[in-house]
């Protein structure tokens, strides 16, 4: 009787219990990192679009109304005497990916030959009836000087120890980003290397096979890129990766300017809640490949 009683309960316990989540709105949600391979003619444009969803599914792709990068270089007194635009276009019907409008009249693509330190590369987006606009600097880095396999571990014996050196350029505030692969990211500045060749360990905590060919960027960043960067992989570093859902929102440089009467002041408005998420940066890359031994 008493394991009858006992199955019964346990029956009784496999209720289906439904979690009532808040229901979240929907933001725009905008991949903007170009990447500049100054080895090729053209950059790299692609900007994803996707939207925010419910808590328990991936963000999907979506489509905005426009999308418009404007370049140039400002003069001694901060303005852009010069402007060049590329237009952007869906690559593929639902895909979410804009790139330089292919069937535009003129060439959109970005000569890698018209960026320099300095430029300011502008964003503007219309998505829902809604003006987005994300500002940024061209951000330049030096070239990884060496990658090699270590053989120490720190916490697991199944760790893979890489090695990375590069040199600082001195007397500058520098800051880089370096992209290890599979959502992993570091953010790194300067402020105690200033000059100097540096050199550090960053290890994998997932099975790297023998053979396998990994890649490692340095990227340049902005001190606002850093610090975006530099909290994403604080908040997500036990989670999977900088593009799973962060503990908290962190807002990147992509703002709703629709009801902006000044556009140097973006929270001139009184609308807190009004923005998207993601960030738009153009940044140069070096990127090294190693094969694990």
């Amino acid at each position: 009787m008493i394991s009858i009683l006992g199955i019964l309960v346990l029956w009784a316990c496999e209720d289906v219990i439904e979690v009532d989540l808040p229901k979240q709105e929907t933001r725009l949600v905008v991949d903007g990192l170009l990447r500049v391979d100054v080895s090729q003619e053209f950059v790299d444009v692609q900007i994803r679009m996707r939207e925010t969803s419910n808590f328990f599914d991936d963000n999907q792709p979506t489509q905005v109304e426009s999308a418009l990068i404007v370049y140039g270089l400002p003069n001694e007194l901060g303005e852009i005497d010069s402007l060049s635009f590329s237009s952007l276009a869906e690559s593929t019907p639902g895909s979410g990916i804009y790139i330089p409008d292919p069937n535009f009249s003129s060439d959109q693509r970005i000569r890698t030959s018209a960026i320099e330190p300095n430029v300011i590369f502008f964003l503007q987006i219309t998505y829902d009836e809604r003006n987005y606009f994300a500002r940024t600097e061209y951000a330049p880095t030096v070239p990884i000087n060496r990658l090699t396999q270590g053989e120490n571990t720190l916490f697991d014996e199944d760790e893979t120890e890489i090695i990375v050196s590069f040199s600082d350029v001195p007397n500058e505030n520098n800051y880089y980003i370096f992209d290890f692969g599979f959502g992993e990211f570091l953010a790194l500045d300067d402020q105690f290397i200033d000059g100097q060749d540096f050199e550090f360990s960053y290890f994998f905590d997932s099975n790297l096979q023998p053979g396998q060919e990994l890649t490692v960027s340095i990227l340049g960043a902005t001190q606002e890129f850093y610090n975006y960067m530099d909290l994403l992989v604080e908040q997500t570093q036990d989670d999977g990766g900088v593009f799973e859902t962060p503990v908290s929102t962190v807002r990147g440089n992509v703002f709703d300017v629709t009801d902006l009467d000044n556009i140097d002041i973006f929270d001139n408005v009184g609308q807190p809640e009004l923005f998207a998420l993601g960030y738009f940066a153009v940044v140069q890359e070096f990127a090294e490949t190693l094969v694990i031994e």
